[in-house]
């Protein structure tokens, strides 16, 4: 009874600029961190991005500097807005959401279907 919902991506010239969102809904408590990551075909899942609950982020070396992830003002949102998108920059970004969940659950990772991104000229 989770759903994470992104949208967002799309095609971009290199040095432009795009905003992933992703929303959690559900029989949720709290979000303890949410995040994002890409995966390009036949290699692993990476972390670009994550964020706490308490407002901690980290990120990947490679997009330091140019992507910055926030909370949204609705619940169990977050944001991924990316500048200066280079080529090697492509890829498919998975939503990944680590939830309390209501009713004494444990805790669960939860994953969105993914979004397209392509910086290309």
């Amino acid at each position: 009874q989770v759903q994470i919902v992104e949208s967002g991506g799309g095609l971009v010239q290199p040095g432009g600029s795009l905003r992933l969102s992703c929303a959690a809904s559900g029989s949720i408590f709290s979000a303890y961190a949410m995040g994002w990551y890409r995966q390009a075909p036949g290699k692993q899942r990476d972390l670009v991005a994550s964020i706490t609950g308490s407002g901690a982020t980290n990120y990947a070396d490679s997009v330091q500097g140019r992507f910055t992830i926030s909370r949204g003002n609705a619940k169990n949102t977050i944001y991924l807005q990316m500048n200066s998108l280079k080529p090697e920059d492509t890829d498919i970004y998975y939503c990944n959401a680590v939830l309390d969940l209501t009713w004494g659950r444990p805790r669960s990772s939860y994953w969105g279907q993914g979004t397209q991104v392509t910086v290309s000229s």
